[in-house]
């Protein structure tokens, strides 16, 4: 799919953007839900009362959000991102960054939970992107919002194509 840059070059106005969430904002929403999903996985870990089947659904939720968040960021945000800003180490740590959680992720899926480094992965995961998160919001996005980037245009353009993944892993 070729992504425009041409739709998304000019800034927005603010009736545009009460219209459609801002990628930024979307992309930061999802940064929330999946924290709080390695929260919980932190406490069942923790807690004698919890199943492995309990864990292993959380985790499995968890590597699908990743998945889809990083597809997004990856198709169409970090492009977007890295013709509108000069800072192409940012853009090639983010993508580093992307490529390390993958291969978690995918140790995680081929993993059974009675394996005995099955929690420390999905542990690890979080803290990797948490890291990830932290270096995104305090150092590409205030990039991104110095920019002529048309956050909202790349808001819509995230929606629509998470929709269509979200239906893919659904089937």
């Amino acid at each position: 799919m070729q992504h425009t840059q041409t739709s998304r070059s000019t800034s927005t106005s603010k009736s545009s953007k009460l219209a459609s969430m801002d990628a930024m904002e979307m992309l930061m929403d999802d940064h929330k839900k999946v924290q709080k999903m390695f929260k919980d996985f932190e406490k069942l870990s923790s807690s004698d009362k919890s199943t492995k089947r309990e864990k292993a659904e959380l985790a499995k939720m968890i590597c699908q959000e990743l998945k889809v968040h990083a597809t997004l960021e990856e198709e169409i945000f970090y492009p977007a991102v890295r013709e509108a800003i000069n800072a192409s180490d940012i853009m090639n740590e983010a993508a580093v960054e992307h490529e390390c959680a993958k291969s978690l992720i995918g140790q995680i899926e081929t993993c059974e939970p009675s394996d005995e480094h099955y929690d420390a992965m999905v542990i690890v995961l979080g803290e990797y992107v948490n890291h990830h998160i932290e270096e995104e919001e305090k150092e590409m996005f205030p990039k991104v919002k110095k920019s002529k980037l048309d956050t909202a245009a790349l808001g819509e353009e995230i929606m629509e194509h998470k929709q269509e993944l979200l239906k893919q892993f659904h089937h």
